[in-house]
């Protein structure tokens, strides 16, 4: 490469956003999902090996999937060209597997592969068959629903999840740092506020953090000494997201979800509500909807069943419809939650056998009960003097089902609080008493 097409390059990539910028040039530089990209796993093996197979990338947007295949091609060296599945057509595809054909393999990422229509699938086949082009599909939906079997079935299929707060963190650091791909050739002063806002507001979206981090540097004035201050009222600015937090040490995300349960679970629900709406202005789905189906199990439990099903349908309404509608299903998953009798028997009841199991409290699972289907068992005792339960009046007969150690262990302790515990309760105790 000549002198003035490295300068035309420099220049290329320095109008690019810096989420752009920062992609990983090798797998070592991915931030997260170290379950596919850590030492010794999976993705790791086949760019040691040098083994790539075509895969499917299925996760949120911004937290990775692009990252992962750039990092992949920077880490073969192989051919890597990008294409969207809904606005590339076959002619594109066909410089591809052109180009496929000369250099002997190219990696080729294929942004909403779930859209990908019959004609551009038929051409694909044969060239993942041979090996030609290496498919990384990345789509936001689940593949097993999503994809045509014909391409999923010659892809490994891997889930990609949400970066964690601290590695949306470090990413952002090394954008800072960084003066060649990053901030790093600007004078910049980022509030530990800012930092911990821009690291935790964008629910682990890293390209919604960095886009964030650097409009707030080129939107902000530089003080006499050519700083920038890049303040959290700034960061809450630039990414459009409340800072839910305004301590330093970023408790009060967490207070905010803790007094939002506590709430529920007293049956306030006006302060349920305010909670509510404090977690939606910080645009936070991804933290209410996995409470609220906590809540849904842990608090009100067998006292109201149909609560967690329900719950579960308005979240996912939710997410379908986005906010600001999303208030609707959720305000009335919370009212009922709050307003439903209250449970936490199963809860305890599994805690309490998972106490006495880690305590080392087993035992032999006994003779009657295990597995007499294959040859010899009843030789062994296996399955003799089995009681079925379907062959008695009532479905039930008395036997003893956990081991000697545990036989008179008494984990699950009834609550009368609504009609269907107490139903069960009535049964429980009659069948331990008989």
């Amino acid at each position: 490469m000549n002198n003035i097409e490295h300068k035309f390059g420099e220049i290329i990539l320095k109008n690019q956003p810096l989420a752009f910028r920062m992609r990983p040039q090798s797998i070592e530089e991915v931030s997260g999902q170290q379950h596919l990209v850590g030492e010794g796993k999976i993705i790791a093996r086949m760019v040691k090996a040098k083994q790539l197979s075509s895969m499917i990338l299925y996760g949120p947007p911004g937290i990775g999937k692009t990252s992962i295949a750039s990092a992949i091609a920077g880490s073969t060296k192989y051919a890597f060209r990008t294409l969207n599945a809904v606005t590339n057509n076959k002619k594109d595809m066909e410089i591809v597997a052109a180009e496929g054909k000369m250099s002997g393999k190219v990696i080729l990422l294929l942004d909403e592969v779930h859209r990908l229509d019959k004609g551009k699938q038929d051409f694909l086949l044969p060239y993942l068959e041979n090996g030609t082009i290496i498919l990384i599909g990345a789509t936001t939906s689940n593949p097993y629903h999503a994809i045509n079997p014909a391409i999923r079935s010659r892809c490994q299929i891997f889930e990609l999840f949400p970066l964690t707060d601290t590695e949306i963190k470090e990413t952002l650091l090394r954008a800072l740092e960084n003066p060649e791909r990053g901030l790093g050739s600007y004078s910049i002063k980022l509030e530990e506020k800012a930092l911990y806002h821009l690291g935790t507001a964008s629910n682990g979206d890293a390209r919604s953090s960095l886009n964030a981090l650097e409009l707030a540097v080129l939107s902000t004035e530089p003080d006499e000494d050519g700083v920038i201050h890049i303040t959290e009222s700034i960061a809450e600015e630039c990414l459009q997201k409340k800072s839910l937090a305004h301590d330093k040490d970023g408790d009060a995300h967490y207070d905010v979800l803790s007094g939002f349960q506590k709430s529920i679970r007293g049956s306030d629900a006006n302060a349920a509500l305010h909670y509510l709406g404090r977690l939606i202005e910080a645009g936070d789905l991804p933290s209410i909807s996995r409470r609220l189906l906590v809540i849904a199990y842990e608090d009100i439990g067998l006292a109201n069943p149909q609560a967690g099903p329900r719950t579960l349908a308005a979240i996912q309404t939710a997410e379908k419809i986005g906010f600001p509608e999303a208030r609707i299903p959720l305000a009335n998953a919370v009212i009922e939650l709050c307003l439903s009798p209250k449970s936490n028997s199963a809860i305890c009841a599994i805690d309490e056998a998972l106490a006495d199991i880690r305590a080392g409290l087993s035992g032999e699972v006994p003779l009657h009960l295990k597995d007499a289907h294959y040859k010899g068992a009843k030789e062994l005792g296996r399955g003799i003097d089995y009681k079925y339960p379907h062959d008695y009046e009532n479905g039930w007969v008395k036997q003893q089902y956990l081991p000697d150690k545990l036989k008179h262990r008494q984990y699950y302790k009834p609550k009368f609080t609504g009609k269907f515990e107490q139903a069960l309760a009535t049964v429980y105790e009659k069948i331990n008493k008989s």
